[in-house]
């Protein structure tokens, strides 16, 4: 889990305010949702990669994580790219097990994550078609049932395309080579790189099929960047988060 940014778009540049992580939602905060979703999914581990005011985050850890379950890896760099946090996480990558990938700044329903892990793709990006067209999504193409691009910029046809909700998953071997071109790309005194490139790079790379995918369409997300996507996520993503049922939920209330 990426949580060492400083937030400047949504706090300014320069801000005091608590890593975006701790941003609280009702009577938890997104660390602590993250936590009591992944330990319910039996992930076996969680590993933060911090830096802007690191110790509110281990703090929180402390207070809401399992005994054993949660532990930190410091990006002293974190005001510059974020491929050096994703480079930070090295060791973790190169672990040897499937690895789950995720940002620390999204508030979103459990059948989000849900969706994911129990994929029967190893390595795997989830992609929601219902969005906005823009410069800032981060975009995941999709061309005859194989992903073929990836990332806020792409260029390959396609015949479907979503948002990237910000999380994935990586079978060992993939997970190793994003290490290996994270650490490429993080080369020089201030890269220009973001972390999607080094998961793009291995894609294109890989055979066809390596990387696949789930629709996660309608299950309610939010990333939050912006003040506005805050307001969002407190008013209308949280109201939609509680009202939301399964799809399996929905077919047994309309036989009814």
């Amino acid at each position: 889990m990426l949580a060492a940014g400083v937030g400047r778009r949504l706090f300014g540049d320069g801000n005091d305010d608590p890593p975006k992580a701790l941003l609280q939602f009702g009577d938890k905060t997104l660390l602590a949702r993250h936590i009591e979703v992944l330990t319910a999914l039996g992930v076996e581990e969680l590993i933060v990669v911090v830096g802007h005011k690191k110790e509110m985050i281990e703090d929180e850890l402390a207070r809401v994580a399992p005994e054993g379950f949660a532990r930190t890896l410091f990006n002293p760099r974190f005001k510059e790219s974020p491929i050096l946090s994703l480079a930070t996480a090295g060791e973790v990558l190169r672990s040897g097990e499937r690895v789950l990938f995720m940002d620390a700044d999204v508030y979103y329903h459990d059948d989000l994550l849900k969706a994911l892990i129990n994929s029967r793709h190893q390595t795997c990006i989830i992609l929601d078609q219902d969005f906005v067209p823009g410069d800032e999504p981060v975009k995941t193409c999709v061309r005859g049932d194989v992903l073929v691009d990836f990332g806020k910029k792409v260029y390959e046809p396609h015949d479907m395309v979503g948002e990237w909700p910000g999380f994935l998953t990586m079978a060992p071997e993939i997970a190793r080579l994003v290490a290996d071109r994270a650490d490429e790309l993080s080369q020089g005194d201030m890269p220009g790189f973001v972390y999607e490139d080094a998961f793009c790079d291995v894609m294109k790379a890989s055979e066809p099929g390596t990387f696949g995918f789930e629709d996660v369409t309608g299950i309610p997300w939010i990333e939050i960047d912006f003040p506005e996507d805050r307001e969002r996520a407190a008013t209308e993503i949280r109201a939609k988060i509680a009202a939301y049922k399964p799809m399996g939920e929905r077919v047994g209330d309309a036989a009814e």
